[in-house]
């Protein structure tokens, strides 16, 4: 069965995070330079089948869009170019990198670690992807 793939995209730096084959657990696979994010999402979907991209979408508490999100609406146009046969669906990211925070200290993770923005965005692309899965059911 092929995975659900999330990606948390930023300005700088981009997590990722995937679905077993079954899609029953989301788990962080990495964080990317996010000039270097379609190229490695091309390397991922000839070793792994996606069945979609969940992209999250920031927003502001009112709903409204954030500043970041001209930057994911033009990334999921090159997604959708790149991967024409791969559904792309958002999701609300309102919250994730400080939940991602909160995870990793209740975690016990050290505080050199929490320091890791890219810690930090492959936490929050899984968040991401498990709060999608929950929607589906």
């Amino acid at each position: 069965m092929p995975r659900l793939l999330a990606i948390d995209y930023g300005a700088k730096r981009t997590g990722i995070a995937v679905t077993d084959p079954l899609q029953i657990i989301a788990t962080a696979l990495d964080t990317v330079r996010t000039h270097d994010l379609t190229e490695f999402l091309k390397k991922y979907a000839v070793s792994e089948p996606i069945e979609a991209f969940i992209v999250g979408m920031p927003k502001r508490l009112d709903n409204t869009e954030s500043e970041n999100a001209a930057r994911v609406t033009a990334f999921i146009k090159v997604l959708k170019k790149t991967f024409p046969e791969i559904p792309v669906h958002t999701h609300d990211e309102r919250f994730t990198s400080s939940m991602a925070l909160q995870s990793m200290i209740a975690s016990g993770s050290k505080k050199s670690d929490r320091r890791d923005k890219g810690n930090i965005d492959k936490i929050s692309a899984t968040i991401i992807l498990q709060s999608y899965m929950e929607s589906r059911r």
